[in-house]
């Protein structure tokens, strides 16, 4: 994975393809391809270079990487929509009720899923994602902390865990 898109790489006899999608916008088949010699590859085929023998072994190899492709970007987009629809409700308890033990366990539960879906800054995707200043969030994460209802992992990495606190309140809903 990168900043900017996607690659999966498959082997193919003595060479690796690697496929590349843009994040965001996939529409069918990759945008960059490469052939290379894999690591331990078979020095006389290095040598004969990609023949067309070689390229018509990737052929079925390469729709099986769109597929796979195309799965993840399904997952990615059913996984950013459930954060979508997240933030709404957050937003919306935020809205009725301020800063209440249920906002903080939802704001709670929004972050960890968040970081679990490996979000960059989850922190900075909340503020912009509740529509809030960054420091304003930044407090209300110290203050689910504080308050019980978020626990910092032991490696201190983004994210964290849920607590029973948290979970109680959620279930209460």
């Amino acid at each position: 994975m990168t900043d900017e898109g996607f690659e999966i790489r498959q082997r193919v006899g003595s060479w690796v393809l690697a496929a590349w999608w843009p994040t965001g916008h996939y529409q069918g088949g990759p945008q960059r391809l490469a052939i290379e010699p894999a690591p331990d590859a078979d020095p006389r085929d290095k040598a004969r270079g990609v023949t067309t023998t070689v390229l018509r072994r990737m052929e079925p190899e390469l729709s099986r990487i769109a597929e796979k492709a195309q799965e993840l970007h399904e997952s990615a987009h059913g996984i950013a929509l459930k954060l979508d629809q997240g933030a709404e409700a957050v937003r919306a308890v935020l809205a009725s009720e301020g800063i209440s033990d249920r906002y903080l366990a939802l704001l709670s539960a929004l972050y960890v899923s968040a970081s679990e879906a490996g979000t960059p800054a989850p922190v900075r995707w909340l503020a912009e994602a509740l529509e809030k200043n960054l420091n304003t969030i930044k407090d209300h994460m110290k203050r689910a902390r504080r308050d019980g209802f978020l626990e910092t992992t032991a490696d201190r990495k983004a994210g964290g865990v849920v607590t029973e606190k948290a979970r109680q309140v959620l279930e209460s809903e």
